[in-house]
């Protein structure tokens, strides 16, 4: 099947629909600073959770998932806990809540709350800056990567070639395609800032919704139990898993055995507890400052930022799962007629696109190429609003010109905006993969990050001095140890940053520790304010009992045992509404009613034990 007039008109309209809306909340989301970066704290919990679940429906992420589910089946639902597909419990439970009480603009700017504006607080205010600009121009040029691949499967560059004045070789084409579309994205993020990202993600997720629900009816009415079973291997329905992957290809399609081999996840539970080792510490770390931080802090209250944060896992992942098992099932019994076929060699990450070319009905096919290049709209755009919101608000603002009015500000962040797209192009014209980048964001450069940041929730000690030099170091070791120390790990290259990651978290613990030591404590008044309006849990003693003494009336913070509980709780609801949809798709119908079973059980003591709970 081809795309047709009726499938390229669907995705035209839509684009034009989305600059639409950017030019005309242009003038609104001018009005402020506020307005351009948070919607003015206005929006409701339920649009932000949705649009924030429709920035995390990636174009890249729904490619790297759908591989993932054909070649390793229901084992693929704990690979995503390397993202750490869980941290939104973690937020849910009560790091929205925390972070939403400092009723700041960015992550940067909470710094200040935190450490001040001494010496220490200025250079952990400078080195989560440059976090959030390396994590978001690396995400960019995955976003990037991932797009120009789709598009490539259905605009062959033979078609198009006849109206591009250049010669393009081969293997540029994808980027090509990439430049197209994040030039569209860039223009509406940049007219209508954070207000034109929610109503275009609304949009876009209904479009997403409908195109999910009718893939997968489609698998299910075209490929039946037994069909499928002839064509996977043993083990292959089965989540659960003993030390090695122990599913074999050889049978069926020998080909995903090399690839089971490249991704390096043979030794399956050393892989998962691994994954689930960094993941538990990324998520106790808080967001990253990018797009997700963004929404929180966009929300009216810190109650509204916890209810937005469990909302995204309730809307997002039986939708997006619904359509990935959809896909993936129609991809392993059609497979023979899928054109894998990239750059001259097979690229499994093709699997969706070829998928979607050879099954999707015209019509339904535009309506799912908008929906994933509005996915891709989506998390491209969230991400270059969240840049500016640093670079101008905590440094152009801050240092440099800081008499700098509204209008002034709002045009110097377009100017940002389009600089870090063009930078991240540049980078993603030097990457094949969407693994090799995920990877290395996941794994590697979240490293680095870590340390520093549960630190500063948990423990009063913790100086600005500590906290840059904690992330220095480890965003340092991020860049040098995978090529120095990745050929003796003996493992994958993909996945070099992953088994690197105790040890770059090590370094970072490390430096954090000795320099918060030997330099001065955070001045106590500080601290006090900070500790009197989280009201985190953790190691904060001596500011604990300087606030009692002061205010005896104060109530410290005292569910730590109730929120590790809720997160139990939590992560087995979300595995839960990960594996439901993929089970219904390829009709296990025990296993559905059992999986059903257990989120009704983990709905119910959530109700009581969290929502129940939450600050009114």
């Amino acid at each position: 099947m081809k795309i047709t007039l009726l499938d390229i008109s669907i995705i035209l309209l839509y684009l034009l629909a989305i600059v639409g809306i950017g030019f005309y909340l242009k003038k609104r989301a001018a009005q402020s600073m506020d307005d351009y970066f948070v919607g003015g704290k206005t929006l409701p919990w339920y649009m932000l959770g949705l649009s924030n679940a429709s920035g995390m429906f990636d174009i890249s992420g729904t490619m790297w998932l759908v591989t993932l589910c054909f070649v390793y089946g229901m084992k693929s639902i704990w690979i995503p806990w390397l993202w750490p597909v869980f941290n939104q419990v973690f937020l849910m439970v009560y790091l929205s809540i925390w972070l939403r009480r400092s009723n700041v603009l960015t992550g940067a700017e909470w710094m200040r709350t935190r450490f001040g504006d001494g010496t220490g607080g200025k250079l952990s205010h400078m080195v989560v800056i440059a976090f959030a600009v390396i994590g978001a121009l690396g995400f960019l040029a995955y976003g990037f990567v991932g797009i120009g691949k789709f598009i490539e499967i259905f605009v062959p560059w033979e078609v198009v070639s006849p109206y591009v004045p250049f010669e393009i070789a081969i293997e540029y084409v994808p980027h090509f395609y990439g430049i197209i579309f994040t030039s569209i994205a860039t223009l509406y993020v940049i007219m209508g800032g954070m207000m034109s990202i929610v109503w275009a993600d609304v949009l876009q997720f209904s479009i997403m919704t409908f195109s999910a629900l009718f893939i997968g009816v489609i698998a299910m009415m075209q490929v039946s139990p037994e069909t499928l079973n002839a064509v996977v291997p043993n083990g292959w329905m089965n989540p659960f898993f003993g030390w090695t992957l122990d599913i074999d290809w050889s049978a069926t399609i020998n080909e995903v055995n090399d690839k089971i081999i490249s991704d390096g996840y043979s030794l399956f539970s050393i892989f998962v507890m691994m994954a689930l080792f960094n993941g538990i510490l990324k998520s106790a770390a808080g967001p990253a400052p990018n797009y997700d931080m963004q929404k929180i802090l966009a929300t009216k209250s810190p109650r509204e930022g916890a209810l937005m944060s469990g909302f995204v896992s309730i809307i997002l992942m039986p939708i997006r799962y619904f359509m990935i098992a959809g896909f993936t099932v129609l991809a392993l019994v059609y497979y023979d007629k899928l054109d894998l076929i990239s750059g001259g060699k097979l690229d499994f990450e093709n699997i969706l696109p070829g998928a979607i070319l050879e099954f999707a009905p015209v019509g339904i096919m535009g309506l799912v190429l908008a929906g994933l290049i509005a996915a891709f709209m989506s998390t491209f755009a969230s991400t270059v609003n969240a840049v500016p919101a640093y670079l101008v608000n905590d440094i152009y603002k801050r240092y440099i010109r800081p008499e700098a009015d509204t209008k002034n500000l709002i045009h110097v962040s377009y100017i940002v905006s389009v600089v870090v797209v063009i930078i991240s192009t540049a980078i993603g014209l030097a990457v094949e993969s969407i693994n090799s980048v995920l990877q290395w964001l996941v794994s590697g450069l979240w490293g680095g990050y870590v340390v520093s940041n549960v630190l500063k929730w948990y423990w009063w000690r913790l100086n600005g001095y500590g906290y840059f030099w904690g992330m220095f170091s480890g965003i340092l070791c991020a860049g040098i140890f995978p090529s120095l120390l990745g050929p003796y790990l003996g493992v994958a290259t993909d996945i070099v940053p992953l088994y690197l990651f105790p040890i770059i978290m090590l370094v970072s613990l490390i430096v954090c520790v000795v320099a918060s030591l030997k330099t001065d404590p955070e001045d106590p008044e500080l601290l006090k304010r900070f500790y009197k309006n989280v009201n985190p849990w953790g190691f904060w003693g001596p500011i604990r009992a300087a606030v009692v003494a002061e205010d005896p009336n104060f109530e410290a913070n005292p569910h730590f045992k109730r929120d590790m509980f809720n997160i139990v709780i939590g992560v087995i609801a979300q595995t839960c509404l990960v594996a439901l949809p993929i089970f219904i798709v390829i009709r296990e119908w025990d296993s559905s009613a059992a999986t059903f079973g257990i989120l009704a059980v983990t709905g119910i003591i959530l109700k009581k034990s969290w929502y129940d709970t939450l600050p009114k």
